[in-house]
C-alpha cells in the first residue's frame, strides 16, 4: 500500500487531443467511436462524407467516458490501430496516461464508488440533455497502485466480468430455446403449415377487460389501498415488480379488477414492435389489480392453455395482426379491446399445448437457476470492485 497514491482524474485527462472535420475528407474511411456504437462493442467504420461534425482524434489505449445521459455507465477502451484514423464523438471525456492500465481505469469508471461521485457532476434539465461536467469530473480522486498491480487487479475483474457475461448469454439462449420449441411443436404460426384449427378468436375463448382508471371520481365512496399493475411492470414474457404502486379502490373495483392466477396481462400500446407484449400472472401479489392501459385476458374454456396462448400472442402471428390493426401516432401504436378480441387463434390439441407448457416450465426452472447464479456473480463482482478501488484486493 505504501506505493499506492491518490490522484485526481484531471491528471490523466488527455489535453491537446487535436480534432478533425471528417466531412473535408469525403472518401477517407475513419474508425469512429460514437455513443451509439458503444452498445455494439465496435467503432463505426465510416466514410468522412457521412460524418457531420468535428471529432476528437484519439489513439489506441485511450479510455473514453461518456458525459451524456450519465446514469448509463459507458466507458470504452480505444482498440488497436487498423491503419485508419481513429476519431471519437465530443461526448466522450478522454483519459490517457502511461501510468494507467486502461482496463483498470475502465473498471473504475463503471464502478459504484465512482458512479455515485460522477452523478454529482451532472447538469442539465433531464433526459438526453443531462451531461457530466468534465471540469468537475477532473476533481474526482482515483487510487492508483503501481502499474503491475493495476494489471493484476484488472485481470481479476476481467475474469469476474466474463463470468457474468457468459451467464447472461446462457439466459438469453434459454429465451431463444423456448421460441424454438414453439416453432418445432406448432410450426410457423403465420403460415400454419400443420393446419391447426383457426376458426376461433380470442374473444370467443376468454373474457377480456381493461383496468382501473387513475383520477376517476369516487364521489365519497368507501375505498382502501391495494397494489396495482402498471404498464412498466408488464414486460415480454415476464413481470418487473421492482417498483409497485398502490391505488385507492372501492370493494366493487377490487373484485372486478383483481388478478387471478393464469390471467394474461397485455399492454395496450407502446413501440410498434412491442404490440401484444405481455405475460402470465402467477399470483405474485395479493389483491393486485391492473390499470386501464393493461388488458386482462382470462380464459373461460378448456380449448387453450395460458402458456401456449401467451406465446401465440407474442409470436409473429400476433405481432403482424396487432401491427395491422393498431392506431399509430408519432411512433406509438395502440390496440383496443375490439381488436384484441378479434385476434384469430390457432388451436392445436390441448394435450400438445400441455406438453409445450411442461417444456416451457422446465426451461423457466433453468432460467431461475441461472438468474440466481447471476445475482451471486453480481454481488461478487461488486465486492471485488469495492475492494480493488480501496486498495484491499
Amino acid at each position: 500500500m505504501s506505493s499506492y497514491q491518490n490522484i485526481v482524474l484531471g491528471n490523466i485527462m488527455a489535453s491537446k487531443l487535436g480534432s478533425v472535420n471528417p466531412s473535408k475528407f469525403t472518401k477517407e474511411i475513419f474508425d469512429l467511436y460514437s455513443i451509439p456504437a458503444f452498445d455494439t462493442g465496435q467503432p463505426e467504420v465510416v466514410y468522412g462524407e457521412k460524418i457531420g461534425s468535428v471529432k476528437q482524434i484519439v489513439q489506441p489505449g485511450d479510455v473514453l467516458l461518456s458525459k451524456i445521459v450519465p446514469h448509463i455507465r459507458r466507458a470504452w477502451i480505444v482498440g488497436e490501430n487498423k491503419t485508419r484514423r481513429i476519431i471519437a464523438s465530443g461526448e466522450w471525456i478522454v483519459f490517457r496516461s502511461d501510468k494507467i492500465e486502461p482496463r483498470y481505469l475502465r473498471h473504475f469508471l463503471v464502478g459504484d464508488m465512482f458512479h455515485a461521485k460522477f452523478m454529482q457532476t451532472v447538469s442539465g434539465v433531464g433526459g438526453s440533455l443531462l451531461r457530466a461536467r468534465p471540469a468537475h469530473v477532473a476533481n474526482i480522486e482515483i487510487l492508483l497502485p503501481p502499474l503491475e498491480e493495476q494489471k493484476r487487479i484488472a485481470e481479476i475483474l476481467d475474469q469476474a466480468e466474463e463470468l457474468r457475461r457468459k451467464r447472461k448469454e446462457a439466459i438469453a439462449q434459454l429465451d431463444t430455446l423456448t421460441q424454438s420449441i414453439f416453432i418445432e411443436m406448432f410450426g410457423d404460426p403465420v403460415k400454419n403449415p400443420k393446419k391447426w384449427n383457426a376458426d376461433k378468436t380470442l374473444g370467443e375463448v376468454a373474457d377480456i377487460v381493461s383496468g382501473i382508471t387513475k383520477g376517476r371520481k369516487l364521489n365519497g365512496q368507501s375505498v382502501r389501498e391495494v397494489p396495482y399493475l402498471a404498464v412498466v411492470n408488464v414486460q415480454e414474457h415476464k413481470l418487473d415488480l421492482s417498483v409497485i404502486k398502490t391505488i385507492e379502490a372501492t370493494e366493487n373495483e377490487i373484485t372486478r379488477y383483481r388478478l387471478e392466477v393464469n390471467d394474461l396481462v397485455l399492454t395496450e400500446g407502446g413501440d410498434p414492435d412491442k404490440l401484444g407484449r405481455g405475460t402470465i400472472w402467477k399470483g405474485e401479489l395479493p389483491e393486485c389489480i391492473h390499470q386501464n392501459h393493461i388488458f386482462r385476458v382470462r380464459i373461460n374454456c378448456n380449448l387453450i392453455h395460458p402458456l401456449f396462448l401467451i406465446w401465440l400472442i407474442g409470436s409473429q402471428r400476433g405481432k403482424k395482426y396487432f401491427l395491422k390493426q393498431a392506431k399509430q401516432t408519432t411512433g406509438i401504436a395502440t390496440i383496443n379491446m375490439t381488436q384484441l378480441r378479434g385476434f384469430s387463434l390457432l388451436l392445436p390439441p390441448l394435450s400438445l399445448q400441455q406438453e409445450f407448457a411442461q417444456r416451457v416450465e422446465a426451461v423457466e426452472e433453468l432460467k431461475k437457476s441461472h438468474h440466481a447464479s447471476l445475482l451471486e456473480l453480481d454481488a461478487l463482482f461488486a465486492s471485488l470492485q469495492h475492494r480493488a478501488f480501496k486498495g484491499e484486493l
